[in-house]
């Protein structure tokens, strides 16, 4: 290995996936990755460092590769802006990221095990607040000129931009990522800096990333920021802050997804248990270019129903619409208005901007002219192609018992008939099954311990479906899943700890 140190150590790694390569090389990873190499499934890659991927270099991981880090060591693993990553993971033989910790058979509290992945691209973010002393300060319109360091990520000193993410291509392209499980991760550089358990800046729409499963982590699941990159059937399990975090810009798609909010560890709410299931900043500061414009469809959200926070929370502008969803066991509100992040931007209205009502009632063909500079809006605004700025539509609410559950969306008109979203007394989902109630981080939790989380009752049928682009699926149901599909089974953590049982377009005897 140019990079690494092979370490004639056998490993037993016993998960189903992985039952084809029962012994495997360690594979200690020490230097960064100048020049393009491959990861293959008859070793064990084990992060030493923080590890970057270059620019100019490409990572390839072939299906079926577990890549660890020694807990407690720190080991991470970063994509810079020109670099690439290929994730080569299957149903049956995915490619999971995790810590010496994971059994890869039993669920345990744990995260800050190790680092996380992190990419970087070179897609237009809005970071008008950040002023860094590498890049001088960036503006509040969209010339692709701005860039900001990444959040967990240190600067070796003041020359060194691999750290940095942001440029003018929202069709970058930095490789693509299929049937990954991403566990025990986030590592604590400091305060308020933290490893999400994919942290993804500046990616653009030429990136693929399908079938993606964080299980644990000490900050966010998923946190975006800015660029325009599109996911397809996520996972996202007992996050220790918000599962699906956005910032600074993101105009991108999601269809598919399951979250189980919960915890990871005993530590305080954000950064051990979970806060907000979605959390959504829109521009940063609230008033710069471009803004978070997005759509999400087919997503399962399973709150915290004593402690948990937010279904959706909105801050800074952000312009986003939720459909054939499926929303239940919020601890508290299906739309939480934060107004701003309280990071210094200013929230909904400023400067001109649309007002936090007037989001949920203007078309989607609106476009600020507010710091627009000389940008196309029809470049920069491509996701959403019907409706209103921010709805939530044709979804299903159940069990979310909150004085306040519906205040704030009623408020919106979500629940008017003209939505088409139905507040049912009946599970949307098949099979939920949670433990008892345990107190972490002050809080009381009753973690999930099984799911089938196929359709049922309402969620059966939708009145409308996503269109047909290129990137979405007609999908004519609510929630991630139909009533006949696991598409959990094989590949995720879920699945290998015993949490998740049922059909896939898999057969038994391909799994085992």
């Amino acid at each position: 290995m140019r990079n690494g140190i092979t370490v004639f150590l056998f490993v037993a790694v016993i998960s189903a996936a992985f039952v084809g390569a029962a012994f495997a090389a360690e594979v200690l990873v020490v230097d960064n990755i100048e020049t393009s190499e491959t990861w293959t499934a008859d070793n064990v890659y084990n992060l030493q460092d923080q590890i970057y991927v270059l620019p100019g270099a490409t990572l390839t991981i072939e299906a079926g590769t577990l890549v660890q880090s020694t807990s407690g060591l720190g080991g991470s693993l970063a994509v810079c802006r020109g670099a690439r990553i290929y994730v080569e993971g299957t149903q049956d033989k995915p490619v999971i990221m995790t810590s010496t910790d994971d059994n890869l058979t039993s669920w345990h509290e744990g995260a800050n095990e190790w680092g996380n992945l992190t990419i970087m691209g070179n897609g237009f973010i809005s970071a008008s607040h950040y002023k860094g002393e590498i890049v001088g300060s960036n503006t509040k319109e969209p010339t692709g000129l701005n860039e900001k360091q990444m959040e967990g990520l240190v600067a070796a000193d003041e020359n060194d931009t691999k750290v940095f993410y942001g440029g003018n291509d929202d069709d970058d392209n930095s490789g693509s990522i299929r049937y990954l499980s991403l566990r025990y991760g986030g590592k604590v550089i400091g305060l308020a800096n933290e490893l999400n358990g994919l942290s993804l800046g500046g990616i653009g729409r030429g990136t693929t990333i399908d079938h993606i499963e964080i299980m644990n982590n000490v900050d966010d699941g998923i946190e975006i920021w800015g660029g325009a990159v599109n996911l397809k059937y996520v996972n996202i399990w007992n996050i220790g802050d918000d599962s699906f975090d956005i910032d600074e810009g993101w105009r991108g798609k999601a269809q598919f997804g399951l979250i189980v909010q919960g915890y990871s560890l005993d530590a305080d709410q954000g950064s051990g248990v979970g806060d907000n299931c979605f959390e959504t900043d829109g521009a940063e500061d609230s008033d710069a270019q471009p803004i978070t414009t997005a759509a999400i469809y087919n997503f399962t959200v399973i709150g915290q129903p004593i402690e948990g926070d937010g279904g959706t929370a909105w801050r800074d502008n952000a312009h986003v619409q939720y459909r054939n969803c499926i929303f239940m066991d919020l601890g508290e509100k299906l739309v939480r208005y934060d107004g701003d992040d309280g990071d210094g931007a200013n929230g909904y209205g400023y400067n001109g901007t649309l007002s936090w009502e007037d989001s949920w009632i203007t078309d989607y063909t609106y476009t600020s002219p507010v710091n627009a500079g000389s940008a196309d809006p029809a470049a920069l605004y491509q996701t959403q192609t019907s409706g209103k700025l921010c709805e939530i539509t044709d979804s299903v609410f159940y069990n979310n018992l909150h004085s306040d559950a519906y205040a704030e969306a009623d408020a919106r008109g979500v629940r008017n008939p003209e939505n088409n979203n139905v507040t049912s007394e009946l599970s949307p989902i098949q099979e939920l099954v949670r433990g008892d109630v345990v107190v972490k981080g002050g809080k009381q939790m009753i973690p999930v311990v099984k799911i089938n989380p196929l359709a049922d009752n309402d969620a059966l049928t939708s009145v409308s479906a996503a269109p047909t682009d290129g990137f979405f699926e007609t999908a004519q149901y609510r929630g991630g899943f139909d009533n006949a599909n696991n598409w959990l089974v094989g590949w995720t953590a879920v699945h290998a700890y015993g949490m998740t049982e049922g059909s896939s377009n898999i057969s038994f005897y391909e799994l085992y």
